[in-house]
């Protein structure tokens, strides 16, 4: 169960598979074992201070004066993990959070992947992608559409255009971030002008007349949440006609098409290079669904119907989309209640949705008494007990044992523990009733 690799990885100090559970199988930071204990407790207790740093990056509570934040504190095995708990507010900052998104058009600034033109400004050279500079930029979009157009190559003779200034305005247009040394920030607001950004143009004034004589580092976003207006911009490029540049979204947001785009198409290139348009029949998708998966790849965001969350999870699960199946178990959250708490359970299970698991269990609790009388609830249990191999009478089942603690996990008063036995004894009389109590 991830939870459990959650757990044992944090003990071990395990970064990586840490980083994978929360990213990739969307598990919750802060769920708890049977013993009260959080990912970061373990992470604290073991004396792994950089898995500490990543956890409280990602959300793990800590506040000072309640039992979680005592707990860790005087469990920490280092006078270094204890400085970081006690100031987890500044270790939450930008420097430590780095999403896939903002990743992703990091990569494609600094690696050039995929890029269709050059600027070349006093004799460097800086890679881009006209789909991002003519969203993000009026005048790049009007340029590109006129004196730049069909030009692979583009040479900046002014001599007012400053390379620095102009890698650090690229740096702005893919990732909303600037970080310039102040000796460039004159260079730096004269191409904001001319590049019409006013809202960079604006930051820089107002740094520079706060700190004068400092190094200026602009962020209009704060990592890892990518700039907002960045991706409304893009998103718009998923109603138009696609140029053959958006490939590079497609093959750095998706293993399943960089693999179909790089691997499978490379006897199309003298199609592209005489500028035909690669075309690719994608089965078994309708055009409503697939608007989601564009939008999604392009801002890193859709706004999905509950409705439709299950067949864009689907496909998000064919393309290797694992932010996108996360964006669909928050949907498909939302649907839950007695008559489909057990479908949408199956659905987690299935597509390895961790968190939507829990929730689902979670509920589970709430409703128990009720559920015990309904067959698909039955059928859940048999098929889960029958899961464990080679399964003895005191082996437990895995679904019975999460809604168990998440039952035990609500009383916290007289009443509560009162009506907590209630529940128990529901699913202890359903256990027996079929011949798996144990």
């Amino acid at each position: 169960m991830d939870t459990c690799d959650l757990f044992s990885s944090c003990r071990k100090g395990d970064v990586g598979r840490v980083r994978y559970l929360l990213e990739q199988r969307d598990v919750e930071v802060n769920v708890r074992d049977k013993w009260d204990s959080t990912p970061l407790y373990y992470a604290c207790l073991c004396g792994h201070e950089e898995l500490v740093l990543y956890l409280l990056a990602n959300g793990a509570r800590c506040e000072a004066n309640t039992f979680d934040g005592e707990r860790c504190l005087y469990g920490a095995q280092s006078d270094a993990i204890r400085r970081a708990l006690r100031d987890y507010k500044q270790v939450t900052a930008s420097y430590w959070r780095r999403d896939s998104y903002y990743s992703f058009l990091l990569r494609l600034l600094e690696h050039g992947t995929h890029s269709d033109v050059v600027f070349l400004v006093h004799g460097k050279s800086f890679r881009a992608h006209r789909c991002i500079l003519g969203a993000r930029s009026t005048y790049f979009a009007h340029m590109l559409d006129t004196k730049w157009k069909g030009k692979s190559v583009v040479v900046l003779r002014h001599p007012l255009i400053n390379p620095v200034a102009f890698g650090a305005l690229l740096q702005y247009l893919y990732t909303g971030c600037l970080d310039v040394g102040v000796e460039h920030v004159g260079d730096c607001e004269r191409l904001a002008k001319q590049c019409q950004l006013w809202d960079l143009l604006g930051n820089l004034e107002a740094k520079v007349a706060s700190k004068p004589g400092t190094c200026v580092k602009v962020l209009t976003i704060e990592p890892p949440q990518a700039d907002p207006r960045l991706r409304e911009d893009l998103a718009l490029l998923a109603d138009c006609a696609q140029p053959p540049e958006l490939r590079a979204f497609f093959c750095g947001r998706s293993d399943y098409f960089r693999a179909l785009l790089d691997d499978h198409f490379r006897e199309n290139e003298e199609l592209e290079a005489s500028g035909g348009l690669l075309a690719i029949t994608l089965h078994d998708i309708s055009p409503a669904i697939f608007t989601h998966v564009l939008y999604y790849i392009y801002s890193d965001h859709t706004e999905l119907p509950p409705e439709l969350a299950y067949d864009v999870l689907s496909v998000a699960d064919m393309y290797l989309l694992p932010g996108l199946k996360q964006l669909c178990g928050r949907g498909l959250a939302q649907l839950l209640d007695e008559d489909s708490v057990v479908g949408v359970w199956r659905v987690a299970k299935l597509f390895g949705l961790a968190r939507l698991e829990d929730q689902c269990t979670k509920y589970m609790a709430k409703v128990i008494e009720k559920l015990v009388e309904r067959e698909d609830f039955v059928e859940a249990v048999r098929e889960e007990a029958a899961a464990v191999t080679a399964r003895q009478e005191t082996d437990s089942i895995p679904l019975v044992d999460d809604i168990r603690f998440h039952v035990g996990s609500t009383a916290q008063t007289c009443s509560a523990m009162e009506q907590a036995e209630q529940q128990l004894q529901a699913l202890e009389d359903l256990l027996v009733s079929i011949g798996l109590d144990c």
